[in-house]
């Protein structure tokens, strides 16, 4: 414990001296308001703290009291379903004991003490149990099941363990250690943020995380355990995508960080997400998501804690071998306080003012991401996929935090201002971004064995359908050949048929693999059936047949009928043709 004095105000950053005995990071208290702050830098006696509330009125003079230990999270049943801010305070239970004006300095558990909860042992007396060993569960959600696990370092024998309701801080259970000392065990461990949580093997990431987004799953596929950036403009979808990958994607948790956003698109989170129907279990979506609200109103320093805070949260469900969707909205926001901190601290400036040190913090983020073996006997599997959108000012992603992302991440959904203004959603833009991870093998064994060609043909004729269009701008349609007005009209199909995605239509928010193959199947069956023939018919005639308006419409169709509706669609096509041929030939 180190007790000193504020020595100097800055903003959020406040100077306090007599801190001899502090160490880096660790939690501090100042003022007589007990406002939380965090040490990042020690000369001597002198500490430099970045406070997580707002300073103003702050003097020199006050007391600054150092608790001794690093900005830890409490991890425990209680966390799903909640709304925490970036240091993990519950924004429910401070609105109920202060008031809709939330006051400073207020001191309220993460995860509430008084609320019980019913544990069931998983382990018996005698069991012998090492770090990661899950002891009982606790029903947290009518969706999701909180595996208690053996905190980290701890190994021993179970002496003591019972059914029963308890509260967070109740020992359920008493570990004898290889020394004779006992350890009373509890619903709840603390965990320090800027550490990653630790597991005993990384996978390879060769499976792919289904999100039913077709432009997503087919062109650019995240892996389970990947990390992905979203950069975009202003309005161009980017929350839009995050909620749809929140709802749809093959995560069994989901943690959502509003880091700095505009307080309304919090706000329509908050609202929406209660609301929204979890369509693998009926249920609200909220039950099985952890939301972290960090506004852009809300003190600064505070959002790179939120960024840590959430992917220590979404850790914890990844070692109890969940598969976790962690989304980060947005990390521009974390960096431009990482700006503001690194000024007023006067560090030498990188490029356009950011720290010099903004790509190595970024990575340090996303490499937590992965599928692993977890800690533990029975070798669970777990995977925590990161997507992160960037904010890059007026879309300009040459600017440094694209860039750091770009170099760190393996997956990039580029959104397009142009797309979101001809109202193409999602507005990824195929000609710019890309995916690293390569899940052709998986999808060509999983779903069929032409899904790799299949895709190369459509980026072709997509990549094609960009270079014709500079000559269509030249010298106008007429003078393309027949090929490549045949081209130009399925690259259009692929578009608006196939890319083209309603996020409000009942059966066009998400798209099974199966459907996403028929799709492709029809679209580059029409093109290869009209190439056949194009010598003997008209391109006019290929374009204007009636079984175009099916194709287009297949995207509508009901899961349960698409082989059946493929193959009318297919037969159409085929009939429709022929009556062509015979007409010419007549």
């Amino acid at each position: 414990m180190s007790n000193g004095t504020i020595k100097k105000v800055a903003g959020p950053l406040v100077i306090a001296e007599g801190m001899r005995n502090a160490n880096m990071f660790d939690v501090v208290r100042v003022s007589k308001q007990r406002l939380i702050g965090e040490i990042i830098e020690i000369h001597g006696d002198q500490a430099s703290i970045q406070v997580y509330e707002e300073t103003s009125g702050l003097g020199p003079g006050e007391p600054v009291e150092s608790t001794g230990q690093p900005l830890s999270v409490e991890l425990g049943p209680g966390l799903i379903g909640s709304i925490f801010d970036g240091i993990q305070r519950p924004l429910v239970d401070i609105m109920e004991a202060t008031g809709t004006n939330l006051k400073r300095g207020v001191e309220i558990p993460s995860l509430n003490r008084e609320k019980k909860w019913h544990f069931v042992p998983s382990v018996s007396v005698g069991t012998e149990v090492e770090a990661g060993d899950i002891i009982g569960t606790v029903n947290e959600t009518d969706i999701v099941v909180q595996k208690i696990m053996v905190p980290v370092g701890m190994k021993g024998r179970i002496t003591s363990i019972t059914e029963g309701d308890y509260t967070v801080v109740d020992t359920v259970a008493i570990l004898e250690k290889d020394d004779n000392t006992t350890e009373n065990l509890t619903l709840m461990q603390k965990w320090p943020v800027r550490q990653g949580r630790p597991y005993k093997q990384k996978l390879s990431p060769d499976k792919p995380m289904v999100t039913g987004q077709r432009v997503i799953d087919t062109l650019f596929p995240i892996a389970k355990g990947g990390v992905a950036a979203i950069p975009g403009p202003f309005g161009s979808g980017k929350t839009v995508v995050q909620h749809q990958l929140a709802k749809w994607a093959e995560a069994d948790i989901v943690v959502y960080i509003g880091c700095g956003e505009r307080g309304n698109e919090m706000t329509d989170v908050l609202n929406e997400f209660p609301e929204l129907k979890d369509p693998k279990t009926g249920k609200s979506l909220m039950e099985r998501t952890v939301l972290i609200a960090n506004t852009s109103d809300m003190p600064v320093a505070a959002r790179e804690a939120s960024i840590y805070v959430g992917i220590t949260i979404a850790e914890y469900f990844r070692d109890m071998g969940y598969s976790v969707a962690l989304m980060a909205d947005s990390t521009s926001r974390w960096a431009e306080a990482l700006r503001e901190m690194s000024g007023r601290l006067e560090e030498m400036p990188g490029e356009e003012g950011y720290p010099a040190y903004l790509a190595s913090r970024l990575a340090q983020f996303y490499e937590r991401a992965g599928r692993v073996i977890s800690l533990g006997k029975d070798g669970r599997e777990g995977a925590l996929s990161a997507i992160g959108a960037v904010s890059p000012p007026g879309g300009d992603i040459s600017e440094p935090v694209s860039q750091a992302t770009l170099r760190i991440v393996k997956v990039f959904w580029g959104l397009d201002a142009n797309l979101a203004y001809r109202r193409h959603f999602p507005a990824i833009n195929w000609l710019t971004s890309y995916s690293l991870y390569d899940m052709g093998k998986w999808f060509n064994s999983n779903v069929n064995s032409k899904w790799n060609d299949m895709k190369a043909r459509i980026m072709k004729l997509l990549n094609d359908e960009a270079e014709l269009d500079e000559i269509v701008k030249l010298v106008g349609m007429d003078a393309l050949s027949a090929p490549d007005r045949l081209k130009l009209e399925a690259a259009r199909s692929i578009r608006e048929d196939y890319l083209h995605q309603d996020a409000f239509h009942e059966d066009d928010t998400y798209t099974s693999l199966e459907k996403q193959y028929y799709m492709m199947e029809l679209v580059l069956q029409f093109y290869d059936i009209s190439l056949e023939n194009l010598a003997n018919l008209s391109i006019d005639d290929l374009v204007k047949l009636p079984v175009r308006e099916r194709i287009g419409r297949f995207k509508y169709i009901k899961n349960n009928k698409i082989k059946q509706e493929y193959e009318e669609v297919l037969m159409q096509l085929k009939t429709e043709i022929n009556n062509l041929v015979q007409k010419e030939d007549a």
